[in-house]
């Protein structure tokens, strides 16, 4: 299922063939088998190279920010949300997620009537929601740690490794997808190689960034276990929240790990 998360994604950058109504055929046909809508992910995903890590207009950004690693997953229904309050849809893909959705609706409700949901969720759901915990670490929490710049050299990250590679299929070269996003998932770790030089004096990440230090462990287990990050140094929503509890002591406490949390607002 990792590889229809790979898929979709290289589908939606028209990079997963060269002939367009087979890479578009390869897009719907991945987006149904992991219970997404190929438009509303195109269109999502499209906004957020236009606008990474912007606090607002970056949908990943949210996926990354609001809320703990664990349930990263769920979040992705936020893109649907986006996708429709921004209007993003062109010519007939209104029309796609629609037939999308009901596909997806009608199995549902066949496998209700038809007594084999359990089917559906050992085979379809579960094996979906793992993929979705896997694209929310390796495509959006991990690269763009930690959610502070726009810088197109910087914005996200590499982190090289044979090993990781081979797991998450060149994903761990997620700064080379976008800075060239025409570049296929096959083609990352030599266009890498290729450019190092370049990115070594752009000052681009080119490590993992989580147990390296001890700010990057923090913050790791922050956002493991809690993972919502103000943007606001002084007025922030989560201050506001913190400065109504009564007891000084733990309002101190909780205003501290959002001071060592706050990313910014870019």
């Amino acid at each position: 299922m990792h590889i229809e998360g790979t898929v979709i994604h290289d589908a939606c950058h028209k990079a997963a063939h060269p002939v367009p109504w087979i890479n578009q055929a390869m897009g719907h046909g991945s987006a149904i088998l992991l219970g997404f809508s190929f438009p509303v992910f195109t269109r999502v995903h499209l906004q957020h190279h236009m606008h990474v890590n912007h606090p607002k207009n970056d949908p990943d950004h949210i996926v990354s920010t609001f809320g703990p690693i664990w349930l990263i997953a769920p979040r992705f229904f936020y893109h649907e949300v986006f996708f429709f309050q921004r209007k993003l849809w062109r010519k007939y893909e209104l029309l796609q997620w629609g037939i999308e959705r009901s596909i997806f609706i009608t199995i549902i409700f066949a496998g209700i009537k038809f007594d084999f949901m359990n089917l559906i969720y050992n085979l379809w759901f579960g094996p979906a929601l793992m993929v979705g915990v896997t694209l929310g670490i390796f495509f959006d929490y991990l690269p763009h740690r930690p959610f502070r710049s726009r810088n197109k050299w910087i914005n996200s990250r590499v982190y090289p490794s044979k090993f990781m590679n081979l797991l998450i299929m060149g994903q761990n070269y997620h700064l080379i997808h976008h800075l060239w996003p025409s570049i296929p998932w096959f083609e990352y770790k030599a266009a890498y190689e290729k450019t190092k030089p370049l990115l070594d004096m752009k000052g681009s990440p080119q490590r993992v960034g989580i147990f390296e230090s001890r700010g990057d462990i923090y913050n790791f287990i922050y956002d493991l276990l809690i993972g919502i990050r103000s943007h606001s140094k002084r007025r922030g929503k989560i201050r506001k929240l913190i400065n109504l509890y009564p007891g000084y002591k733990i309002k101190k406490i909780l205003l501290k790990i959002v001071n060592e949390t706050f990313i910014g607002s870019n």
